[in-house]
């Protein structure tokens, strides 16, 4: 079987596609309430960014004292209201939709027949060759029914790691949390400090999200979609 160049939605399945779904529902839901509140995040995120676009690094920071980083965006001080209002509330979907995928992960063989890679995979010279495929952009050659070693360790990068990042930064810049769990903000050395961190990990997951759109696009959207809708492909129905 061919090896296949393009991040698609998780979980798909092996041979047994025929009978069962490519996605399960509980990976389907949870993707698609991931993808909304995504949207969501990025443009409270902006309305967020633009009230204040400097970034500090310790506990306190903002006008008249040095920044680390000043982005070239102008001041919109007082505009971000409704974008903290829209950030918090798409944040606890979002965990709460996280939650379900990862008890569900857990429960399952998902995490293990989807997302570990295996050892024999883990070669620098494989890795190498399949993001160099990527960069040229080349389509798969054929319809694959397993994820390569890069796509499983891009998955676990971001589930296990940027995504949970992400919302513990998130976390220790709320005050109450803070001042419940105080460590949490002293783990990344400060309210400011969470706070850059926070945009910097924000922007990966904005990158990956380009690039997964980029390859399942690659690999055919339609097709990609109605896996993540119906749990099947348009091959997957036709007769034998």
């Amino acid at each position: 079987m061919a090896e296949t160049t393009y991040l698609p939605g998780l979980a798909i399945r092996g041979s047994d596609s025929l009978e069962s779904p490519r996605h399960s529902a509980v990976v389907r839901v949870t993707h698609w309430i991931t993808a909304a509140t995504f949207v969501a995040f990025v443009i409270s995120g902006i309305a967020i960014l633009i009230a204040h676009p400097r970034l500090y690094w310790g506990e306190t920071g903002g006008v008249g004292t040095p920044s680390l980083i000043d982005l070239p965006i102008p001041f919109m001080i007082g505009h971000s209201g409704w974008g903290r209002y829209l950030h918090f509330l798409s944040a606890w979907v979002c965990v709460l939709a996280g939650l379900v995928y990862v008890i569900h992960g857990l429960a399952t063989p998902h995490f293990r027949r989807n997302l570990l890679p295996a050892k024999a995979d883990l070669s620098w010279r494989r890795i190498w060759r399949l993001v160099w495929n990527d960069l040229q952009l080349m389509r798969p050659a054929e319809e694959a029914l397993a994820y390569n070693v890069v796509q499983r360790l891009t998955y676990v990068a971001v589930v296990f790691v940027l995504f949970p990042l992400i919302i513990l930064t998130g976390l220790a810049m709320s005050p109450a949390i803070a001042s419940v769990v105080p460590i949490l903000r002293e783990g990344f050395g400060g309210q400011q400090s969470a706070r850059t961190i926070h945009f910097f990990v924000a922007l990966a997951l904005v990158l990956f999200v380009c690039v997964h759109i980029a390859m399942v696009s690659l690999a055919g959207f339609t097709n990609r979609v109605r896996a993540m809708i119906t749990g099947h492909t348009a091959a997957e129905k036709e007769p034998s």
